[in-house]
């Protein structure tokens, strides 16, 4: 199996293709990236810009270059010694627009008569025989807009087969309605009623049965084409957990492509590790970041931001004077509000599975908010449904009789609600915590990151490099991230709120200015909301107002996607446009960017250098190479300007050594640098162990030798400008020279000072150098002692 050095993630597009892809090759060959890593290409609904939502397993999508794309992608990609790497979506199929699925069309026309019907997760008891599909609006009147036209029933833009027979008595389209494999119900009705499994809330992602071998194979068959043929050499799984047997779908992924690299899109929780029999090369990096991130936060924060977000939440009526705020309190109750709105119709389809246990929704719904992972893999994972149960009865006394009755059957791993209940906690989790409580909790927004608990604001160096070996240890080949197209907030954006912790007294002062200025009234909200804006500051009104809307709609505590409150929503726009438009307030944005900007820009090195060189296989998200100032999708899958960074790249292999300023040229040094080493010499990267740093601003360093590459990296940089900068603090190294590939400078062995060797940027790449192993990148470069 060949395992990649590193990626670098390509959203494709009709904007983007894959020709687009090709283009780019001799910039991220430059770059030093050893493979491409490529967003979902089967062919997708018209206008996707995601390409999740596949509606044709067999083809690749024409939008975004056909098969005749991807076979000019690979043959350059060979041509140039880069590897590719494909996501794939085996979980659900997009059916916005049933005439683009044809497994879809054939289920609506043909219902349990379909061929297509065991593809699909359907109950057809619990909608007396027929499919429940939410497109209507309100009223019963709706159903007069239906029409028949040729073979199809439409209401307004939205077309549905009909079934043989079904009109060829001239009945009126309410009749002919009425005798169709489907019915068409309100939208309202989704999340209560709905009886095929979607992915999440999503009613127009139907999710499909991969368990099933020919659903396997004629959904994979172009994607095993793809491998055999040598077009490219890894797959990433999005979403596993939707899947009925992950474990067994990975054994046959693995046996259909003769043992490719794979990658799974799976969170972990806590200490939670990858299930030891899957057939897997590890995550795609949510676990890692997370680490990435604490590493860099400043403990000291910790009480002072506590105390802010608790007078904030009872600011706003939701926490009691004698209460703190408990993340693990939020997070339940997010959950169960999930479990009893969002995906009652889930809970409602367990419950029929056990008829048997006397109304049985109840305990269902606790023991889905009180599991304390995404999901359990049984028998792998039974102790997370037994704790689950001791949280449920806990709270919930009442219920113990019913749990009692529940847990032999939902820890039976070949009991069908037991498989449902698997694959629905991980929607539960998904909903309640990372589209809710991420938004409604506002201590530190750069710790509300997907894969991470905010309840862990910080690890120490020596945590931090305890979890470095232990994925050395376990996963040597899972990936590293920073940002993804799923990230709440850039990288960068990230690094500059995490700055907050070192200075958390001036934030709260500066937050209240920002409020009394533009208020919303949702003081919580107000938190979040003015940590983005610093965070990914300068940014634009309209860039602002779109991440404001949807992260008020996703917190649900002043306004929501189904029941808008407008004067909310006014308000929210008048604070975005404030940003700008109101000169108060512009100027206390910029006056607290300027405190923090250069603090936030070593932080992102620091966090870029780490993730780059540290164990597992490093990815870069497009554009990242750069500052990353994005916010939620789709703000993140924003073009990027490639000729821009080749400009900087190609000065930067002309000597140029740039500021750390506005430009990002600085994080373009570092990557290419890192990147580079990690493919031209990989074998300086054999082990991880941490490098101790000595002398008064010891906390201030995290560093690690990876064999024959040793990384520095600042942390807590404004405490270290306040104290003074290094003094005599150090680091010690084997008695051989080395280079900082970063400025060329060159140091002995030994005690090396570091207010010498981070004197230019905030981190440093050394490696060791003799007469034999003289790098490029060094040539010209000075000696410091």
């Amino acid at each position: 199996m060949r395992i990649p050095l590193s990626t670098y993630r390509v959203q494709i597009t009709a904007d983007f293709d894959l020709d687009a892809a090709a283009g780019i090759l001799d910039y991220v060959t430059a770059l030093g990236v050893d493979w491409l890593y490529l967003s979902p290409l089967l062919a997708a609904e018209e206008g996707s810009d995601h390409g999740y939502d596949v509606v044709d397993h067999s083809t690749v999508d024409p939008a975004r270059g056909g098969p005749d794309g991807l076979l000019r992608l690979a043959t350059a990609a060979r041509e140039a010694g880069r590897g590719i790497l494909v996501d794939i979506v085996p979980n659900h199929v997009g059916v916005a627009t049933p005439r683009q699925n044809a497994w879809w069309w054939d289920l609506l026309a043909g219902g349990r008569g379909s061929r297509f019907a065991e593809a699909f997760d359907v109950d057809w008891a619990a909608g007396a025989g027929r499919i429940l599909l939410p497109v209507l609006g309100d009223g019963d009147a709706e159903l007069d807009a239906l029409e028949i036209v040729g073979d199809e029933l439409h209401y307004f833009d939205n077309r549905f087969p009909l079934a043989a027979g079904s009109a060829d008595d001239g009945a009126d389209a309410r009749t002919v309605h009425s005798r169709q494999h489907y019915e068409l119900v309100s939208w309202r009705r989704a999340d209560t009623d709905l009886n095929y499994r979607r992915f999440f809330a999503v009613n127009s992602l139907a999710g499909i049965r991969v368990e099933v071998p020919w659903v396997f194979e004629e959904s994979h068959r172009e994607i095993v084409r793809w491998v055999r043929d040598g077009l490219l050499h890894g797959l990433r799984v999005d979403h596993p957990d939707g899947l009925a047997d992950p474990g067994g779908y990975l054994d046959r992924l693995r046996a259909a492509t003769g043992g490719t690299y794979v990658l799974v899109e799976k969170i972990l929780e806590g200490d939670e590790q990858l299930p030891a029999n899957w057939a897997t090369s590890g995550t795609t990096g949510y676990d890692a970041l997370g680490d990435f991130d604490r590493v860099l936060v400043d403990p000291a924060g910790e009480d002072e931001l506590d105390a802010l977000e608790t007078r904030l939440q009872r600011e706003a009526g939701r926490l009691e004077d004698a209460d703190a705020l408990a993340w693990e309190e939020l997070v339940h109750a997010d959950k169960r509000t999930i479990a009893d709105r969002t995906l009652r119709a889930e809970v409602l389809r367990l419950a029929r599975l056990v008829p048997e246990i006397a109304d049985p929704a109840d305990a269902i719904a606790e023991l889905l908010a009180c599991f304390p992972v995404y999901r359990s893999y049984l028998p792998v994972g039974i102790d997370r449904l037994q704790a689950a149960a001791r949280s449920a009865v806990a709270r919930r006394p009442e219920l113990v009789s019913t749990i009692d009755l529940l847990l032999p059957v939902l820890g039976d791993p070949g009991h069908p609600a037991a498989v449902r209940f698997q694959q629905t906690s991980g929607m539960v989790m998904a909903k309640g915590v990372e589209d809710t409580a991420y938004y409604r909790y506002s201590r530190l927004t750069s710790l509300n990151e997907v894969g991470a608990d905010p309840s862990e604001f910080t690890i120490d160096p020596a945590e931090f490099h305890r979890r470095q070996q232990l994925r050395q240890a376990t996963m040597p080949g899972s990936m590293t991230t920073l940002a993804t197209h799923d990230t709440k907030r850039g990288e960068d954006v990230r690094a500059r709120i995490t700055v907050l912790a070192e200075v958390p007294a001036e934030w709260a002062s500066t937050l209240d200015s920002l409020r009394q200025a533009a208020p919303l009234g949702d003081a919580p909200f107000e938190n979040l909301l003015w940590q983005a804006v610093i965070g990914a500051w300068p940014a634009s009104p309209e860039r602002l107002g779109a991440y404001a809307e949807k992260a008020a709609r996703e917190a649900g505590t002043s306004t929501t996607w189904t029941d808008r409150n407008d004067a909310f929503e006014t308000a929210l726009r008048d604070l975005t446009a404030a940003t700008t438009g109101n000169e108060s307030v512009a100027g206390t944005i910029t006056g607290f960017v300027d405190r923090v900007r250069h603090a936030g820009w070593s932080n992102s090195l620091a966090a870029k250098l780490v993730q780059l060189t540290t164990t597992g296989v490093p990815d870069v998200y497009q554009g990242s190479e750069l500052w990353e100032t994005s916010l939620v999708d789709p703000d993140n899958r924003r073009p990027v300007d490639y000729a821009l960074r080749r400009d900087y790249l190609a000065r930067i292999d002309d000597g140029w050594l740039p500021e750390v300023d506005e430009s990002g040229a600085a994080k373009l040094l570092v990557t290419s640098r890192a990147l580079r080493l990690r493919r031209d010499e990989p074998g300086r990267f054999f082990r991880y162990a941490p490098v101790p740093a000595f002398g008064a601003r010891a906390g201030h360093v995290i560093a690690f030798d990876r064999g024959e590459a040793v990384t520095v990296a600042t942390r807590l940089p404004l405490g270290l400008a306040d104290a003074g900068g290094w003094e005599d603090t150090t680091i010690v190294l084997a008695g051989r020279q080395v280079v900082d590939l970063l400025t060329g400078i060159r140091f002995d062995g030994g005690s090396i000072r570091l207010a010498d060797l981070l004197a230019r940027y905030p981190v440093a790449l050394l490696v060791t150098e003799d007469a034999a192993d003289r790098r490029e990148a060094t040539k010209g470069g000075r000696h410091a002692r």
